[in-house]
């Protein structure tokens, strides 16, 4: 199990860090429910941030429940993704997704995410 822990250095901590990936987004991966956003962050690591509204997924049971599966998909791809910040974003409909549809659709949204960045790269 070692090397896919969740460590502070893996996520965006401060309203700054949140503030400059909405403003430089070079990278946007859309799912079913979900939107992540992403720009170069130049530490050699992904890191995540989570925005899921009460407007968006009303019961904070299912706010914490995509929190919690978003996390954790994070942390088991952590070492495909390219040293970019993320932030997932909950759009309506979300709650509605189940577990194995969730993680389908977040490992889909990381592969087309490094995709992206590996291309933008080579341009």
């Amino acid at each position: 199990m070692s090397g896919h822990d969740f460590p502070p250095q893996l996520r965006l901590l401060t309203a700054g860090d949140y503030r400059f990936v909405f403003d430089h987004a070079a990278f946007k991966v859309h799912g079913n429910g979900l939107m992540a956003l992403a720009c170069p962050n130049g530490l050699g690591h992904p890191r995540l941030g989570l925005v899921f509204s009460k407007k968006n997924v009303r019961r904070a049971v299912d706010r914490n429940r995509l929190k919690r599966l978003t996390r954790e998909s994070i942390r088991l791809q952590q070492h495909q993704l390219p040293a970019v910040d993320i932030v997932v974003l909950a759009r309506r409909g979300a709650n509605e997704l189940d577990n194995a549809t969730l993680h389908r659709q977040l490992s889909g949204m990381w592969r087309r995410l490094a995709r992206d960045v590996r291309k933008s790269m080579v341009s």
